[in-house]
């Protein structure tokens, strides 16, 4: 197996794994919609279930359909790292945020299979503003998407391969 695809696969599993942990910790340990303030006016614990996408696009309790479209793009996603990480040649920091992607994906796919929405713990805001609650496979998706993009923007500059 070549090193990319080693870092790839164990970045995935590592977020998966911390995802599914933290995620079975707030289900285990908070009741759905109980609020646990963590630190008063900015962050609280929570245990929600969004059956939408990023900061609850499509999070509706009256349509189906989005379990679909977010299985199917789940599916395609996973499809197109695993293309990509056939032509990644010595950029292992690519692999890496490739890895955290899929590491989220297949964590909240999981959820959306077994739960028909995707566990959300984490939940930050200050005065009337709140952003999203999120969980750890989120944090995957984001960290490594901006990896990935920043280790394609330093190969597109001309930094060695």
């Amino acid at each position: 197996m070549k090193r990319e695809y080693a870092i790839l696969l164990v970045a995935a599993a590592t977020v998966l794994g911390l995802d599914q942990l933290t995620k079975w910790i707030a289900r285990s340990t908070i009741e759905p919609g109980e609020v646990i303030v963590v630190i008063p006016g900015f962050f609280d614990l929570v245990n929600i279930r969004n059956r939408g996408a990023a900061f609850g696009f499509l999070n509706r309790s009256d349509i189906e359909w989005q379990f679909w479209l977010f299985l199917g793009a789940t599916i395609v996603a996973c499809a197109v790292i695993f293309a990509i990480a056939r032509n990644i040649k010595h950029q292992p920091a690519l692999a890496l945020g490739l890895g955290m992607i899929l590491g989220g994906a297949l964590g909240n796919l999981i959820d959306r299979v077994h739960f028909r929405g995707v566990v959300d713990f984490l939940d930050f805001y200050w005065g009337d503003w709140h952003w999203p609650a999120f969980n750890v496979a989120d944090m995957g998706i984001c960290a490594g998407a901006f990896l990935a993009c920043a280790a394609a923007w330093r190969r597109d500059a001309g930094e060695e391969r």
